[in-house]
């Protein structure tokens, strides 16, 4: 229901709550391809690199939408000091060793 009204009506919907949703959702293939945060450059989860850097952030942030909102700026930070293209777990693990995170 959710994925068909995300496709037909091109609706953001923010799913806020249980910690792990995103594995659960990992068993819905239609649905998880959605899911996600714009960080003004594509991934592909086929890629072997964007797989790994897709990992590193649910790794990091564990879900957590205020780090996101924390780690995508400086992501975007690193790559453009680094003049690197490629979004790859390396340049996740600089960006989060820049950010205070708590265990």
């Amino acid at each position: 229901m959710l994925r068909d009204r995300h496709d037909r009506e091109h609706v953001a919907m923010i799913l806020i709550g249980m910690p792990g949703i995103g594995q659960q959702f990992r068993h819905f293939p239609r649905l998880s391809s959605r899911l996600g945060r714009s960080l003004g450059r594509s991934l592909d989860p086929d890629d072997f690199t964007d797989a790994q850097a897709i990992a590193a952030i649910e790794r990091i942030t564990r879900g957590n939408f205020r780090l996101l909102e924390r780690l995508f700026p400086q992501i975007a930070r690193v790559l453009n000091i680094t003049r690197l293209e490629a979004t790859t777990a390396g340049v996740i693990e600089t960006a989060a060793s820049i950010l205070v995170i708590g265990s």
